[in-house]
């Protein structure tokens, strides 16, 4: 698509003021068509229907005249053709100077009274075929007087049409006292006035017609910008808040409706300002709490691991139960002091607080490192582990440290919700290609419920309560790693099913917050029974 029109379209769609703009113009340009066509049809048949009834009366008059004329006419005359002569050139003068032309047909009998048949007396220069055929064939016996709409042709001295014009034919019938034969005459009118009267009139229809639909247009848009300005700046206003300038307001003028909508966007904004900081207090108290907590329980915690360290030396001379009990608290006290520590990256997170030492990093010597350091607690659980990588590196700008914790966070809650004789429990595969490098982890355990893949980042939850963790984990691992994948520009997704285990997936830019449009390994492992997406 060409960038104009994609411009175009764009605009098109944003603007509310131009689609009402350009839809008050179509409207108005179909109901002006519409009564301008009716009003140039009214006009019309109005001109043309006062010209007929002049014509009309026009051609009885030159009748009656013509019938008062032969009524004079001595009986011993039996000259016709001087009377046709007598009867038609008076017509035909009056007629030049009154704008008609005449045409003098007869006269009526077998196989007589028609124009083509000769014998005819017109005006000069007159083409006789304007005489509609139609016409002639009603006054083939005696009728009274008929018009209808004709053109008008007149001729030059070499036969050329000289004139073709619209008019209105009458005829009407005259007897010869010469011969007594009956006589058509045809009057042929002009239109010529009528024509030039409905130009002038479509004229300024059609000029009217612009300009009221440009005036309409002009209103719509004058209108339309009245209520479209406020809810533009309206949407400025909103869309500054939502970038966190928290002191704009709309400006308020007047006491209409879009001045109360202003002055309750402004009291909404005021209210979403005082609970904002308020929510910002608290959370900025919350995180010094957990901090200070944190920090605070680093001394006495070192004590009692330093006497936990001698119980625990020096268990082999304890009785059972005290030697147990030593056991047991070097246990918590190690998931105790890992509970610190997530706790206090969490308060990094939460505080903005958190940084990346990027470089160079192959995912592939992660996976082999995490897998390795991982050993013992598979082989504790009796699962076995399995790496599938590429023979080149997959390499990605990220946080060496972090990376690994994400990793091996899902390697050992893989083994803690592993079923042991499956053969290959757990995969772990890496991938990657020109955009982003990837690695997923594959576990075939209980799996996760539907609805469950969007809770499993959630801070100390677990799908199970009443499951024993193996590896002494604190809920917080993979809430920790999502936010690691965030500070990457990366994702971290999952997905299981009940029976069928789970898989997670590490997608990270090739540089960091370079941006991902898609993974180069699938969410769902091809051995599901779901398509592959």
């Amino acid at each position: 698509m060409p960038p104009g029109l994609r411009r175009a379209l764009t605009f098109w769609r944003r603007s509310i003021q131009a689609r009402v703009v350009a839809s008050t113009l179509l409207l108005s340009t179909v109901v002006v068509g519409v009564v301008g066509s009716f009003l140039l049809q009214q006009t019309r048949e109005g001109l043309l229907e006062q010209r007929v009834d002049a014509v009309v009366a026009e051609a009885d008059i030159e009748r009656a005249d013509a019938e008062s004329r032969l009524a004079s006419v001595p009986g011993t005359d039996v000259d016709a053709s001087t009377q046709q002569a007598d009867l038609v050139d008076p017509i035909i003068q009056r007629g030049q100077t009154r704008g008609f032309t005449v045409v003098l047909a007869g006269p009526l009998g077998e196989n007589t009274g028609r124009i083509d048949q000769g014998g005819a007396r017109s005006t000069p220069g007159l083409d006789t075929s304007s005489v509609p055929e139609s016409l002639e064939d009603h006054f083939q016996e005696a009728a009274d007087t008929a018009w209808t709409y004709t053109s008008i042709r007149m001729l030059g001295p070499e036969g050329q049409v000289v004139i073709d014009e619209p008019g209105v034919v009458v005829g009407t019938q005259v007897a010869l006292v010469a011969d007594g034969g009956v006589y058509t005459l045809y009057l042929l009118f002009p239109l010529e006035e009528q024509q030039e009267t409905l130009a002038l009139v479509t004229r300024a229809l059609l000029t009217a017609a612009v300009l009221m639909v440009v005036l309409v247009a002009g209103v719509a848009w004058l209108v339309t910008r009245q209520v479209v300005t406020p809810i533009r700046m309206a949407r400025q206003v909103a869309e500054r808040l939502a970038a966190g300038r928290l002191q704009e307001r709309l400006k308020v003028s007047g006491e209409d409706d879009l001045a109360r909508l202003a002055t309750s966007f402004n009291q909404m904004a005021g209210n979403l300002q005082r609970q904002i900081r308020q929510l910002e207090e608290l959370s900025r108290v919350q995180h010094r709490f957990v901090s200070d907590v944190s920090h605070e329980l680093r001394t006495p915690l070192t004590t009692v691991r330093m006497a936990s360290d001698v119980l625990h030396d020096a268990r082999a001379d304890f009785d059972p139960v005290t030697a147990r009990s030593a056991e047991l608290l070097q246990v918590e006290l190690d998931r105790f002091e890992t509970l610190l520590v997530d706790l206090l990256e969490i308060s990094r997170f939460d505080a903005g607080a958190a940084v990346l030492d990027a470089e160079d990093l192959n995912l592939v010597d992660v996976a082999h490192r995490v897998v390795e350091a991982t050993r013992p607690l598979a082989e504790q659980r009796g699962v076995r582990v399995v790496v599938r990588s590429p023979d080149h590196p997959c390499l990605a700008e990220a946080d060496a440290r972090r990376i690994e914790r994400v990793v091996r966070n899902l390697l050992t809650n893989a083994i803690d919700h592993a079923e042991t004789g499956r053969g290959e429990e757990i995969v772990v595969e890496v991938a990657g290609d020109d955009h982003a490098a990837a690695i997923t982890v594959r576990d075939f355990g209980v799996g996760l419920a539907p609805g469950e893949s969007a809770l499993v980042f959630n801070r100390f939850w677990r799908a199970d309560p009443a499951r024993a963790r193996t590896s002494g984990g604190t809920g917080l691992g993979l809430s920790i790693s999502l936010e690691d994948s965030h500070l990457h520009g990366g994702w971290l997704q999952a997905w299981g099913r009940p029976g069928e285990g789970a898989q997670f997936r590490l997608t990270l830019p090739r540089r960091v917050n370079g941006g991902l449009r898609r993974s180069p390994l699938p969410l769902v492992p091809s051995d599901a029974r779901e398509p592959v997406t």
